[in-house]
């Protein structure tokens, strides 16, 4: 069965943000993700984590000047240093909230930067980063993100990330896999996780269009699910989706899912 963590950054946000783990548990989740933790103490993180019974199974590392628009330096030349200590924060927080994956976003294209270096840059940070996560049993990901979201961003297709995946090693880097951005990049979502399965590490979901729940949309999420677990992916599913009214009234597409 298909297992689920609440993304905590886009459900429950009628309440407080270190009270939506509760409210995550109470809903019947057993792991969450979110985008960053940064604002808080890796303490009331983990704090809130283990009186709730809840893993961490992700987050970003640092973006960046998020606020003013960038999301990511990971392909960015001139930016090696800044990453790397974005990386060794994130790792930091890992450790303490015993996260086991960390998403590295790759950043926006910088005008008149051919993609060529955009690729070398990413390998190579990429590569230190996985180096400095393994030793701790942590792997880093990295997501293809749709222009229509994010325009300009860097890491557009799955194809894209396979290649630099396999490029730097499966082992140490990993896919993941956000059906709705692919939906809209790519679209034929089963066929893709089909082809990449074995890089793909975590997985998001939304609807589209709109990014709300499963089911208010074009997708057939009980065959998509059917067929992931029929594939044998064991990770975790993030629910990466802005509930279309409060969070626990959209959340009947769960009710089957739940874990026993």
């Amino acid at each position: 069965m298909p297992r689920f963590a609440a993304n905590l950054s886009m459900m429950f946000t009628e309440l407080p943000f270190l009270d939506r783990f509760a409210a995550a548990k109470a809903a019947g989740f057993e792991a969450v993700e979110f985008l960053f933790p940064y604002d808080f103490s890796a303490s009331d993180i983990a704090r809130r984590l283990r009186d709730n019974g809840l893993k961490q199974v992700l987050f970003n590392a640092p973006p960046g000047d998020w606020a003013n628009g960038e999301r990511g330096c990971a392909a960015l030349p001139g930016r090696t240093q800044e990453f790397r200590d974005g990386i060794a924060k994130a790792l930091d927080y890992a450790a303490a909230l015993e996260c086991p994956r960390i998403h590295v976003m790759a950043g926006l294209k910088p005008a008149g930067v051919a993609s060529d270096t955009l690729t070398a840059t990413y390998g190579a940070n990429l590569a230190w980063a996985a180096e400095a996560a393994n030793k701790l049993g942590i792997k880093p990901v990295i997501e293809p993100i749709n222009h229509r979201d994010i325009p300009g961003f860097f890491l557009n297709t799955t194809d894209q990330a396979a290649a630099i995946i396999n490029a730097i090693g499966p082992e140490k880097v990993g896919m993941q896999f956000d059906l709705y951005h692919c939906q809209i990049t790519e679209g034929d979502i089963v066929k893709r996780v089909e082809k990449h399965l074995p890089l793909i590490a975590h997985m998001q979901v939304a609807d589209n269009p709109g990014r709300n729940e499963p089911g208010t949309g074009e997708v057939n999420w009980p065959f998509v699910f059917g067929r992931i677990d029929a594939l044998g992916f064991r990770g975790w599913i993030g629910c990466e989706y802005r509930p279309a009214g409060e969070t626990v009234a959209g959340l009947s597409w769960f009710s089957p899912y739940k874990q026993a």
